[in-house]
């Protein structure tokens, strides 16, 4: 019995000590960072001078003195309210075409998702092109093929966030990968059921591929939500948060105060509200997961 126990003992040693390097990263590289980041937050910091305690002052000045802090707050609810299921939307439509049993269909999967893996900053210089009111490719093609004259894409409070929106699609070969995933995982006798009882294409679409794919869009909409709250590098690279602070996304916002202007005290109580937000969003998204998620092997 002692000998057994030993043994437990022995095991139970080598496990944590396995588990070390992990703990002592999380504790430096995470916790620590978190608990002072906090600490931070209480403080009038400009990292020159002597750190002064305020208290929740900074929590205070952000709510009631701080019109940029809601107008970066909109901005980004904005952007998350159109993004979200314009990629959503967007990355399941072409997952459904990219499942079909055709010639060549990795070589098509593999060039819609490429586009996703490349640098944030390049595609922020790509799209600035792209969008240009005077030589930009989008208002080229509106106006040879439709006669329409654009807009000032990236110029305009009223087109910046749509615009910003728009370019969001250039990535939506990661969440088609996702979805290819999730339709490649329905049991392809469900269809053969569903066709031998005379459903139509748009039926079976509604009653077996949504239901078993909401898992995969619970996912998707969850990373898709904390993704777009801490979106930064297409403002910073193309708009500088203008025009007038319409695009003026909370992160960048965060980056201004911390690098810019030298507030980090208050800069770490804008990531704490930040934290708090993207928690309750995840937290709602996931108190209604129950009422229209479904698990195929769970019980209702």
């Amino acid at each position: 019995m002692y000998s057994v126990s030993r043994i437990k003992k022995h095991e139970m040693m080598v496990g944590y000590l396995c588990l070390a390097p992990w703990i002592l990263g999380f504790i430096v590289l995470t916790a620590g960072p978190i608990i002072t980041s906090f600490v931070i937050s209480l403080l009038n910091y400009d990292m020159v001078h002597t750190p002064v305690f305020v208290g929740i002052q900074n929590y205070r000045k952000m709510f009631f003195e701080d019109p940029l802090f809601w107008k970066s707050l909109k901005a980004t609810s904005y952007y998350t309210l159109l993004v979200v299921p314009l990629n959503l939307v967007g990355a399941l439509l072409i997952a459904l075409l990219m499942n079909q049993k055709l010639r060549f269909i990795n070589i098509f999967r593999t060039i819609y998702y490429m586009p996703s893996v490349f640098s944030g900053v390049a595609v922020a210089l790509l799209w600035s092109w792209v969008f240009n009111k005077d030589f930009g490719v989008l208002n080229y093609l509106l106006d040879k093929l439709f006669g329409i004259v654009g807009p000032n894409w990236l110029g305009s409070e009223e087109w910046v966030i749509p615009s910003l929106a728009i370019m969001s699609l250039w990535g939506v070969g990661g969440g088609m990968i996702v979805f290819l995933a999730g339709l490649q995982g329905i049991p392809t006798q469900l269809y053969e059921a569903a066709r031998i009882d005379g459903a139509t294409s748009w039926q079976e679409f509604w009653t077996i591929t949504i239901p078993l794919l909401t898992p995969t869009i619970f996912y998707h909409l969850v990373t898709s939500l904390i993704g777009t709250w801490q979106v930064f590098t297409q403002a910073y690279v193309m708009t500088q948060g203008g025009p007038n602070y319409a695009s003026l996304f909370y992160v960048l916002y965060i980056y201004f105060n911390a690098f810019v202007w030298f507030k980090m005290g208050y800069a770490c109580a804008l990531a704490w509200i930040l934290f708090v937000v993207i928690l309750i969003c995840t937290v709602l998204t996931f108190k209604s997961s129950p009422y229209w998620v479904y698990y195929e092997a769970e019980r209702r």
